[in-house]
């Protein structure tokens, strides 16, 4: 039997959708999540020329779309620097949303997922208007509830460039019914300023997001010395808590990885014996950040072996078991469905220990 800290059935949050199965960022993949089990889904959102906030991983849509077949927009090919990284291609400020709606989505990793390639050139790329309809319409055909998990993508440089994402997500989330603490949104971001504003003009849940290296884009710009691995420590965390309501982790951060791949272990000695025996050991992150009131979703849960540990490759439900005994209070998942059978398998046990 496992627990949380609120006492509730942990979150099943559907990374890009059901993108296992679908392409990425689609309404076809997040259609496909509700009807798997997931209680949430994840958009994350760039903005178009004209202010139009879309769902997309990257504001570059070479590698998930068609674009690159489209001779009218081949004079839009760029380089660009992109916290701090140059890439070239196609990005999504560049041009409007009727061009956008254009295109047609691909599947982003065709050799890992080539089932997926199936559905190449027959995709749009959604709006998060479209999404929040897509949600409601579903929510009152299953009569069950799902909300949106909208990230916010490099807010430091979409400000710079006077397209901020902040101002026109949240205008969509009123516009649309989402207002207060208990309103089934998180917003999520990797960086901290952004959060912290968003924190003093909206009660909606926020999520501080954390990777297990480097620091927040715009912790670089300012020239603050913090990292990722000062905000997860006990203090970082309660300061995370003055913002936001969890906390959007990197798995590596509870079970870090040797250089093998394989989850790092302790070694515990038996008792009266010179034998000894290995035993996979949490960081302390979880029981920390509920300590400091925050809510503690992992991130990201894939049944491919190319993702998975050594130690689960062939058993992508044993990794999820590890997780959800460890208390965790959410995952995301590009496959739903198994995170929800997993769940259903441990009984979560509401009530008194």
């Amino acid at each position: 039997m496992s627990r949380t800290v609120q006492n509730v059935s942990p979150i099943i949050i559907a990374h890009r959708g059901a993108s296992g199965y679908r392409l990425e960022h689609t309404l076809a993949a997040y259609e496909l999540a509700i009807a798997l089990g997931a209680d949430y889904i994840e958009p994350d959102l760039v903005s178009t020329k004209d202010g139009v906030l879309i769902a997309r991983h990257e504001n570059e849509i070479s590698e998930t779309t068609n674009i690159a077949n489209h001779p009218e927009f081949a004079h839009l090919q760029t380089t660009k620097i992109i916290d701090g990284e140059t890439k070239t291609g196609w990005f999504t400020e560049d041009f409007t949303l009727r061009e956008l709606k254009t295109l047609r989505a691909k599947e982003r990793i065709p050799q890992l997922r080539f089932q997926n390639t199936a559905y190449d050139g027959l995709l749009e790329i959604p709006t998060l208007q479209e999404i929040i309809d897509l949600v409601k319409v579903k929510s009152r055909e299953i009569n069950r509830e799902i909300g949106i998990y909208p990230e916010i993508k490099h807010p430091t440089y979409f400000q710079s460039i006077g397209l901020a994402l902040e101002a026109p997500l949240l205008a969509t989330l009123t516009a649309n019914g989402y207002q207060g603490a208990n309103a089934p949104v998180f917003i999520q971001s990797f960086e901290v300023s952004n959060l912290q504003d968003l924190s003093t003009k909206t009660d909606l849940p926020l999520v501080q997001l954390l990777n297990d290296s480097g620091k927040p884009y715009d912790f670089v710009v300012s020239g603050c010395e913090s990292t990722y691995a000062d905000l997860v420590t006990a203090s970082g965390l309660k300061e995370i808590a003055k913002y936001a309501k969890a906390i959007g982790i990197h798995k590596n951060l509870l079970f870090p990885r040797d250089s093998n791949g394989k989850l790092r272990r302790r070694i515990r000695e038996a008792s009266r014996r010179e034998e000894a025996c290995c035993q996979t050991s949490p960081t302390s992150l979880v029981t920390d950040a509920h300590a400091a009131g925050l809510l503690v979703h992992v991130w990201t849960f894939r049944n491919e072996d190319y993702f998975l540990p050594l130690d689960f490759q062939g058993n992508p439900q044993a990794e999820y078991e590890l997780f959800f005994n460890l208390g965790v209070d959410g995952v995301f998942s590009d496959y739903p469905d198994m995170a929800f059978a997993v769940k259903e398998k441990l009984q979560f046990k509401l009530g008194s220990p």
